[in-house]
């Protein structure tokens, strides 16, 4: 499974950035759909997640400004990020899970996109 991740960039802080993410493959069915990021320095941490039922969940730093969606195409997820703040510059991955055509599991990493939130 192949991932395209796109959307980041330099932002002032209380700025808004939107990612996207596509996955291409050999892809049966998508379970979930979720954005980590890694800034320097520091652990890898879930920042918000999305179930093919539609059910989310988002760490306790982002909530009421991140939102996660799915585009019209199951393999497209989407991460709305408002009011941007300094401790938000990291690298986002995206991670999808799922099956494959073979009815494999999958759970792919992409190489990222950086979001640096500066003035």
């Amino acid at each position: 499974v192949q991932l395209q991740a796109s959307g980041g960039g330099l932002v002032q802080p209380g700025g808004s950035l939107r990612l996207s993410c596509v996955a291409a493959g050999s892809i049966f069915r998508i379970n979930r759909m979720a954005w980590y990021r890694q800034a320097p320095g520091k652990q890898r941490e879930l920042v918000a997640a999305i179930t093919s039922g539609g059910s989310t969940n988002y760490a306790e730093s982002v909530k009421g400004r991140f939102a996660i969606s799915r585009g019209s195409a199951e393999n497209t997820v989407y991460l709305q990020m408002n009011s941007l703040k300094p401790e938000d510059t990291a690298v986002y991955y995206c991670n999808p899970e799922g099956l494959t055509t073979t009815q494999l599991p999958f759970s792919s990493w992409g190489q990222g996109t950086l979001v640096t939130v500066s003035s």
